[in-house]
């Protein structure tokens, strides 16, 4: 999106929301679904703190001692070590 399309829209908005700025209720409306979208752009069900990350490893690696994994041969590939593992690819 060009710069001057984002001026047009960013003006836009600020029309609009002067439009709806006298009614309470309205405003309240607006701020909520602003807050949603903000929290949409924050939100990353990927992130994880560091010891969170750690920890997952400490895990995988006990899994490993334990033998509960299973390793890729030489020159498998992907789909052929999921269908050997007996998932449907």
């Amino acid at each position: 999106m060009t710069t001057v399309q984002l001026d047009a829209m960013s003006t836009q908005m600020l029309r609009d929301l002067g439009t709806i700025a006298e009614d309470e209720g309205m405003m309240k409306r607006a701020a909520r679904y602003l807050r949603k979208l903000a929290k949409e752009l924050t939100d990353d069900p990927t992130k994880m703190s560091k010891e969170e990350f750690y920890a997952m490893i400490e895990r995988a690696e006990a899994a490993h001692d334990r033998g509960e994994c299973e390793a890729m041969l030489p020159d498998e590939d992907l789909t052929t070590f999921l269908r050997r593992l007996g998932h449907d690819v």
